[in-house]
């Protein structure tokens, strides 16, 4: 009987050693994932100190005006040329990085843009197309535009596209297409192509050269049902007298962007050419589409919104 009963002792020690062993063990294992635990990784874009705004460009962009360039268009469509015509608005304003929107207030945390919108009309046989694209760019040129937003309307429908600079960049895109429809997903954060424009009249010299990744307009990549990705892409500058070349070369997409402009301040776009393969299907062929600046004024259009004002487009050959 003793011996029965020093077996059931024993057997209620070892019971306890194992529960303690069992309870330790857990809380190690809990302790481990707590300081194992793994977020997700977040791409931190790389930024170069704030560059100094020159006396000029203070001068020039902060004088409570836009600039204002209409231009002579000839665009590629379907496979034939279009006329019509373009403008571009530059003009500065605070933007809220947060909202990725026009600040209406004052704020410390506003970041000061220079934003452009680029308009083009043009007819494709009886219906016309409408397109405005929109990027927004520190005027500290450290980092990629902070927001470009694209939107095309003709006949057959509106598409829409854009691109938020976040941790990634967070793009949108809606379309009356099937094959495109609504989307919504990240790319890495590569050089912009629609912001080139705005890097060139702030800070030309720093553009980027040689061997680039690149994401094509979202006015090219759209209106030819491309997919939105970063492409290859080779960048070189030619100066010719007072003007500067800058090109973009697609050897996937087959395509060349090139951008006039003047190489002394303000850097004005004196114009562009776009060689690309355009159209569908027999009508597919090698076009180039291309504009002329036709006049620029500086004006804060925004208040010249009467009948009596309809004489600034004159001026500016619209």
């Amino acid at each position: 009987m003793k011996h029965l009963k020093a077996k059931k002792n024993i057997l209620k020690n070892l019971f306890r050693i194992c529960l303690l062993l069992l309870l330790f063990s857990c809380g190690n294992n809990n302790k481990d994932r707590v300081q194992n635990k793994v977020t997700p990784s977040k791409t931190k874009e790389k930024t170069v100190p704030k560059r100094k705004i020159s006396p000029e460009f203070k001068k020039y962009w902060y004088s409570g005006t836009a600039e204002i360039s209409s231009y002579q268009l000839s665009q590629a469509r379907y496979g034939e040329m279009r006329e019509g015509k373009a403008v571009l608005v530059y003009v500065t304003e605070p933007f809220l990085a947060d909202k990725q929107v026009k600040a209406d207030q004052n704020n410390p945390s506003n970041i000061p843009v220079l934003k452009l919108n680029t308009t083009k009309k043009y007819h494709t046989g009886v219906y016309p197309y409408s397109i405005m694209t929109s990027s927004f760019y520190s005027v500290h040129d450290n980092q990629h535009a902070t927001k470009v937003s694209f939107s095309a309307q003709e006949w057959c429908g509106h598409v829409y596209a854009q691109i938020n600079n976040k941790e990634d960049y967070k793009v949108t895109s809606h379309s009356y297409f099937e094959s495109e429809g609504n989307q919504d997903f990240s790319l890495s954060k590569d050089i912009l192509e629609n912001e080139i424009w705005n890097k060139i009249r702030i800070n030309p010299s720093d553009l980027p050269i040689g061997n680039l990744s690149v994401i094509p307009s979202l006015e090219y990549v759209r209106l030819s049902h491309k997919e939105l990705k970063t492409y290859k892409a080779i960048a070189t500058i030619e100066t010719k007298g007072d003007f500067d070349y800058y090109t973009l070369s697609y050897p996937q997409l087959e395509r060349t962007v090139t951008v006039q402009y003047a190489n002394s301040f303000p850097y004005t776009i004196e114009g562009w050419k776009e060689t690309f393969l355009g159209g569908f299907g027999k009508n597919k062929k090698q076009l180039t589409s291309s504009a002329k600046r036709i006049k620029t004024i500086t004006s804060p259009y925004w208040s010249k919104n009467a009948n009596k004002h309809l004489y600034l487009r004159d001026s500016l050959g619209l």
